[in-house]
């Protein structure tokens, strides 16, 4: 038997989700080859894994994750020795691997060591996207000094649990910018305004000035990739991509007016809402700092509310999570919020078609075609009819192939 065949791995008797298109294409066979999918077919071989039963969609993104962030309280988790913080991600990662969130878009922490580290099979772990870590202006929400503290020379930037650097100045940001690119940043994080888990920063406030939010944009641009930004109001949204801002984390309080801005400017937007239910229910009992718990009830409401507005000014929106701490394991509940108040569908497109687009993988992520990474999830029950299939940690997931590799296999 030829070798390069008796490698590959068939599938037969597929139901197909194209969450794309919104449809299941039935009695296919799918033809793994290496990392990427080879074929999707009607004829299977004779040694073809039968999927009779279950629904094949793609592995789900995760497009805002902190996977370094173990502790709620992120002033205390940047204080943390490296070498623990490193050996707590550990978990976090396999756990959201094991959801079937097979590639994540870290949003401030995680770098390129932490990335090879997934991709080699070193650790168990999704395909990480990472942003290194986040850019914030003095007195904004990368900066969790108390009011009493004088900052370090270093600004935080040998701590593995610090999710930002403190950065001011066009000048400076430009710097920033190019030694986040060259240690393998894969896209820009910036904090364009106040925060909930911060302490010095009010939620209005508004951070760095439109000369600095411009060249931080400008150097990502000039290296290829793009500025992702915290931004709750709608000044800070509107503000952030005018000045060339590609997503929008959060948008909490977003209106029509800022939503009309994104649409115009082809900006995405990612929600996070599971995170305040996680904030507001668990935060108390797993050290959120309670001085800060005030701000969650600001943005909270408000951000079902703005699903509903960017979905009918149609802006794009990507799955994100930005748990922290105990709370990784409630990831996949943000599919269920968004499936009721937008719809399975559109839940699933969040975390599929969408987080490719924000990734600039639409051929490769995503998607199951021919061409695309093999990364796979065989679901026990239809997605579209019934989310909850898609939560209790994978529990419905027989089968999750990861870049072509067995994350599960239960089929």
């Amino acid at each position: 038997m030829d070798t390069r065949e008796s490698s590959k791995l068939h599938f037969k008797n597929c139901t197909i989700l194209h969450p794309h298109t919104g449809t299941l294409e039935k009695n296919k066979c799918i033809t793994v080859n290496g990392n990427r999918i080879e074929s999707v077919t009607d004829e299977a071989p004779a040694n073809a894994i039968d999927a009779h039963g279950l629904t094949v969609m793609p592995g789900m993104i995760d497009c805002h994750v902190h996977v370094l962030a173990s502790d709620m309280n992120l002033g205390r988790n940047a204080l943390t020795p490296n070498i623990l913080i490193s050996f707590r991600s550990i978990p976090i990662l396999q756990g959201m691997v094991e959801r079937g969130f097979t590639t994540v878009r870290d949003a401030g922490g995680a770098d390129y060591s932490l990335a090879q580290a997934t991709e080699t099979g070193l650790v168990t772990g999704p395909r990480i996207y990472p942003s290194g870590r986040a850019l914030s202006q003095t007195g904004g929400h990368g900066d969790f000094r108390a009011r009493n503290d004088v900052i370090e020379p270093c600004a935080c930037s040998h701590r593995l649990g610090a999710i930002a650097r403190v950065v001011d100045g066009v000048d400076n940001v430009r710097l920033a910018v190019r030694e986040e690119i060259q240690k393998g940043a894969t896209q820009i994080k910036v904090m364009a305004s106040g925060g909930v888990a911060s302490p010095n920063d009010p939620i209005h406030f508004l951070g760095y000035s439109e000369t600095e939010l411009r060249a931080i944009v400008e150097e990502a641009a000039n290296a290829g990739t793009y500025v992702m930004a915290h931004a709750y109001t709608a000044e800070a949204i509107t503000r952030a991509v005018k000045c060339g801002v590609r997503t929008i984390e959060h948008g909490n309080l977003l209106d029509e007016e800022s939503a009309k801005v994104m649409r115009e400017h082809d900006a995405i937007l990612v929600p996070t809402n599971v995170t305040y239910d996680a904030l507001f229910n668990d935060g108390p009992k797993f050290g959120f700092p309670a001085d800060l718990s005030h701000k969650i009830d600001g943005v909270r409401t408000a951000g079902l509310h703005a699903l509903r507005i960017a979905h009918d000014a149609g802006v794009t929106m990507a799955f994100g999570s930005d748990l922290l701490g105990q709370t990784h394991d409630q990831q996949a509940n943000e599919l269920k919020i968004r499936a009721q108040i937008l719809g399975n569908l559109e839940a699933i497109r969040s975390a599929t078609t969408n987080a490719a687009k924000v990734l600039r993988e639409e051929e490769q992520l995503g998607v199951v075609k021919a061409g695309a990474y093999a990364d796979l999830l065989f679901v026990e029950g239809n997605p579209l009819e019934n989310i909850e299939v898609l939560l209790n940690q994978g529990a419905q997931l027989k089968g999750i192939l990861k870049n072509g590799e067995w994350i599960k296999n239960q089929l």
